[in-house]
């Protein structure tokens, strides 16, 4: 297989991630964008009538008056109780978000904060508001069609059309919270999104190549948090333009602290300090570029799902299924340490990254603790080995062996009888059928 490099990062990536993460970057624009569009649409609103009053229609003028001041009550309801239906509405969804994240993880939090559609419906909520304020400074108290100088026709049509469309999204909007309350849709949404950082790879062989000696290694110095994106194209030509090579020393999903170690220097002569824009440090870790995430996310799930306060083996069926799916499709994939180059070929970025054992570790050890208490999550992770070792190339078998023949001696230590002892061993795909 022929490497593919490395993928260019999107423009201004870590600013994108950190505004997605933001809860008020999108009202703040749709507020914005409200008094812009109050301004234009009111200026319409006055072209018409001086138009009108231009062609001596003021029987005309007197109807859009008549049809204004019907439209103001509906004005008027809307801004007095449009703030009141936002109150209630993200109430009730920021208690369904707590319950979620009390029976899930709180990790499911971070999928709320990112939803689209819940940002998009804040928006609109609140521009809706807003508008309808601005719409109500534009009534005169003139009701002569000789003297008026602007109508809001425009601008109240558009308040009922904006009201319209935030009824419709108000139904999008719960849909999608109670989604988000209910297990398969939340494992489904962190498998997918895993399985995006896992088209994002860089392909090829990851062969071992000769670096050099380490000349310097360069501490970091912004606040603590954990390392949860790396501009590779700008580390890449950091290093060309230096002639040197960098290794990525803390791995994505690291906890870094000032101070720390972060980019070994191999060869020529080392940058004068980190470069910056070239690593995003945040309070949690996200599933831009951490290929582990998704993986412990699961894992928290199935562990919480089977602790005695809860006692839900089949929540840990279900994210065994995809801890199976992410395996099988990462079990022939190149792992460990990418190398990423230059235009010319170059070796010029080594990031670590977690190997295939480390990732089986990850899925099944902590599980593999809590299994025995449950005959249907023992059943489903031997068949969840089982299938994943059919797929698995000699070399990546090893660790998966290992995990079914400790399950198999953890169960027998903890099962005394026989029969009951043959019935937790016995793999099946749904657990308990």
């Amino acid at each position: 297989m022929s490497d593919r490099g490395y993928r260019r990062p999107r423009v201004l990536s870590p600013l994108r991630e950190h505004l997605r993460d933001t809860f008020w970057f999108a009202p703040t624009v749709g507020l914005l964008c409200s008094f812009a569009l109050w301004w234009g649409v009111s200026a319409l609103d006055a072209e018409i009538v001086t138009h009108l009053k231009d062609e001596q229609a003021y029987e005309e003028v007197g109807d859009l008056i008549r049809f204004a001041d019907d439209a103001r009550t509906i004005v008027t309801t809307v801004s007095s109780a449009m703030m009141t239906f936002i109150g209630v509405v993200f109430s009730i969804s920021l208690v369904a978000v707590q319950m979620a994240s009390g029976q899930l993880t709180p990790r499911v939090v971070r999928i709320f904060v990112r939803s689209r559609i819940s940002k998009l419906t804040l928006t609109v909520f609140l521009a809706t508001f807003a508008f309808s304020l601005l719409v109500l400074t534009s009534y005169e108290s003139e009701s002569d069609p000789r003297r008026v100088t602007s109508v809001p026709l425009l601008q109240s049509m558009l308040t009922l059309a904006m009201v319209g469309l935030s009824l419709l999204l108000f139904i999008a909007y719960v849909s999608s919270t109670l989604r988000l309350m209910q297990v398969g849709p939340v494992v489904d949404r962190i498998t997918r999104e895993s399985l995006r950082v896992l088209g994002r790879m860089p392909g090829g062989v990851r062969e071992a190549l000769p670096l050099g000696a380490e000349t310097a290694r360069i501490g970091y110095s912004g606040r603590a948090g954990v390392l949860r994106e790396v501009n590779v194209a700008r580390l890449v030509r950091v290093a060309r333009r230096q002639g040197v090579v960098l290794w990525l020393i803390p791995r994505i999903g690291d906890f870094v602290v000032p101070g720390t170690p972060v980019l070994a220097v191999h060869g020529g002569a080392s940058p004068r300090r980190m470069p910056r824009y070239t690593i995003s440090v945040g309070v949690e870790r996200t599933p831009q570029q951490d290929l582990a995430f998704g993986l412990r996310q699961l894992s928290d799930i199935a562990l919480r799902a089977l602790s005695p306060a809860v006692n839900d083996p089949t929540t840990a069926v279900q994210c065994l299924d995809r801890i199976v799916q992410l395996l099988a499709a990462m079990v022939h994939l190149p792992l460990g340490a990418v190398q990423h180059r230059d235009g010319a070929g170059a070796v010029r970025l080594v990031q670590d990254g977690p190997e295939w054992t480390d990732l089986v570790d990850l899925a099944f050890e902590e599980i593999r603790w809590c299994a025995t208490r449950s005959p249907q999550v023992s059943r489903r992770m031997l068949a969840a080995i089982d299938d994943v070792v059919a797929l698995a190339p000699e070399d990546r078998k090893g660790a998966l062996v290992r995990h079914r023949e400790l399950l198999v001696k953890d169960v027998e230590r903890t099962v005394p009888d026989v029969i009951a002892r043959e019935f937790a061993l016995f793999p099946d795909r749904q657990g308990i059928r």
